[in-house]
């Protein structure tokens, strides 16, 4: 079971897992979503520009970010909602093979009793293997109350 509400704390980090950014992730995407700018999926094409190969899909780094914190167990079962993007920064390229990584730190609770749980807001940073930020921002998530507190 994930946190409760009660459970997060300013200045709270959390650290997950890795994952390694695939090929295939970035097709998935582009097909998913219908992004298919060519600096994502024409390799050719992708050598002549700013980058010198293909890159993620900025939103794909999101995602995985999200992806990134559920999997290390703090959401599961006590979400209510994903609730904003307060800020968003993206820094650096991901490119195919990165092998990336989140920080999560709790920046700010607030009790919203009416909804049963309260709003946390994030600080989270997508790092690559050496150590860069590729992206950065502050994300507010809906969290249940403990049952019975």
């Amino acid at each position: 079971m994930g946190l409760y509400f009660e459970e997060f704390s300013v200045g709270q980090k959390i650290a997950t897992g890795e994952r390694v950014v695939s090929d295939s992730d970035i097709m998935t995407f582009a097909d998913l979503t219908g992004d298919n700018n060519r600096i994502h999926t024409d390799e050719e094409f992708s050598k002549a520009g700013p980058f010198g190969q293909r890159v993620a899909h900025g939103l794909l780094g999101l995602s995985i970010t999200m992806g990134l914190a559920w999997r290390t167990g703090i959401l599961d079962g006590t979400v209510i909602a994903f609730r904003e993007i307060n800020e968003w920064k993206f820094i650096k390229p991901i490119f195919i093979g990165d092998t990336v990584r989140g920080e999560l730190n709790i920046l700010q609770t607030k009790a919203l009793p009416r909804i049963g749980g309260g709003s946390v807001l994030i600080n989270a940073e997508l790092k690559n293997q050496k150590d860069e930020v590729c992206m950065k921002g502050d994300l507010t998530i809906l969290v249940m109350t403990k049952p019975g507190g």
